[in-house]
């Protein structure tokens, strides 16, 4: 069993460095949070949104979920997690800009792939959202696993973002400015950062892998 020692004194360390004597960021955010950002990321424990841009507190209004998925809009849905964070964010916070925040070595994606989740299983009924992802993949790249693996990654970014584009107050927004969205994808094995380009159609370096001295 993992203790939980560690976690408190993680917290501890939060405590002093943003409550002690001259800290005081918590003074203005405990009047309510303005984050510019909405990050849509994986819950992969390895690919924490706050921690891979250096953001404070306050910041980023994080939604995580398995593969960092976007369901499209439905006008009577049931629980509507993310849908009811997407309208938070936009319609109350005001936050500008919208990154679906996909990674490589996704274990979500690679169930997609490999058909491996239970087909009556809460997780495969949650990644057919990324089906057309898995099959534009097996239709259109011929590659080694490995590398389809990373292009549906890749692809079901997109798809979270024209899901993004079915809500019609999303997409008013989208279109006349007041959003901006990004698809951003975290190359765990390079420690790179790549972003949707749409000009360029495909995604093109945002952070350049560290050179490496010999």
């Amino acid at each position: 069993m993992p203790s939980v020692e560690p976690l408190l004194e993680g917290f501890r360390r939060f405590q002093a460095e943003y409550f002690g004597d001259s800290a005081g960021l918590f003074d203005t955010l405990k009047q309510g949070q303005k984050p510019g950002t909405l990050v849509i990321g994986c819950c992969d424990s390895r690919v924490h949104p706050a921690t891979l841009t250096g953001s404070q507190p306050g910041e980023l209004f994080i939604v995580r979920n398995v593969a960092n998925l976007v369901p499209p809009h439905e006008s009577s849905p049931t629980h509507a997690s993310v849908a009811a964070a997407l309208e938070f964010a936009v319609l109350s916070l005001g936050v500008q800009r919208i990154i679906v925040f996909g990674h490589a070595c996704c274990g979500g994606i690679r169930a997609l792939m490999d058909d491996s989740a239970p087909a009556d299983s809460a997780l495969a009924r949650w990644l057919r959202i990324a089906a057309p992802a898995r099959e534009h993949v097996r239709r259109d790249v011929a590659a080694s696993p490995q590398e389809r693996q990373r292009a549906c990654e890749k692809a079901a970014i997109l798809v979270s973002i024209n899901n993004l584009l079915s809500y019609p107050w999303l997409r008013e927004r989208v279109d006349d400015g007041r959003v901006l969205l990004d698809g951003w994808y975290f190359d765990m094995e390079q420690g790179a950062l790549w972003g949707f380009d749409p000009h360029a159609r495909g995604f093109t370096p945002l952070v350049c892998p560290l050179e490496k001295s010999r």
